[in-house]
């Protein structure tokens, strides 16, 4: 089984639970805060990964680490749990699929955007509106800009692409002309 069908099954878990118990968007940031705990630690990571350590030690340390962060319940059981199974390395990956299990059920898309030259406010609310009329749902951007692309905007959502690019329709139009001979 793969660590992304794993962490979806480990997150769809989680976000059930959590529909019942919690709030869904502190769980979520409790979850965040252990990955960036993590990350800002390594040695962390080192200890918690060696198995001569006793799974019970590993397992105070997590909790110990979860209370000091004061992490919701469910959040705390999913670290012993997955502790337990010795799968912690997964936390990441669960964070990334939880997040977008919430962001699905609150009916919000990610857009990645790319421009060639940076937005205008103005320019991306009018792009985030248009996104939103396209995909029927609530949409926040991350804009990166790429001045390959000469002009325009490219723009995905899942896996819908638009691309207004300049330099996709200059290929296009070269394709034609090729093909036309």
């Amino acid at each position: 089984m793969s660590t992304r069908t794993a962490a979806a099954r480990y997150a769809r878990a989680l976000f059930d639970v959590a529909r019942k118990e919690a709030d869904l968007s502190v769980v979520q940031s409790d979850l965040n805060g252990m990955v960036a705990v993590a990350r800002e630690h390594p040695e962390l990571g080192r200890v918690l990964g060696n198995r001569a350590l006793p799974d019970t030690a590993r397992r105070n340390i997590v909790i110990a680490v979860g209370e000091k962060l004061g992490v919701s319940a469910p959040v705390a059981k999913l670290l012993g749990l997955l502790v337990d199974r010795g799968r912690l390395e997964l936390l990441p990956e669960i964070a990334a699929v939880y997040t977008e299990r919430l962001l699905e059920h609150q009916n919000v898309v990610q857009a990645e955007v790319t421009t060639a030259v940076p937005l205008s406010a103005d320019a991306a609310r009018s792009l985030e509106s248009s996104l939103e009329g396209a995909t029927g749902k609530q949409v926040t951007m991350r804009v990166s800009v790429d001045p390959l692309l000469l002009g325009g905007v490219v723009a995905r959502v899942g896996s819908t692409v638009y691309d207004g690019s300049v330099r996709t329709q200059l290929k296009k139009m070269r394709d034609r002309l090729v093909a036309q001979g």
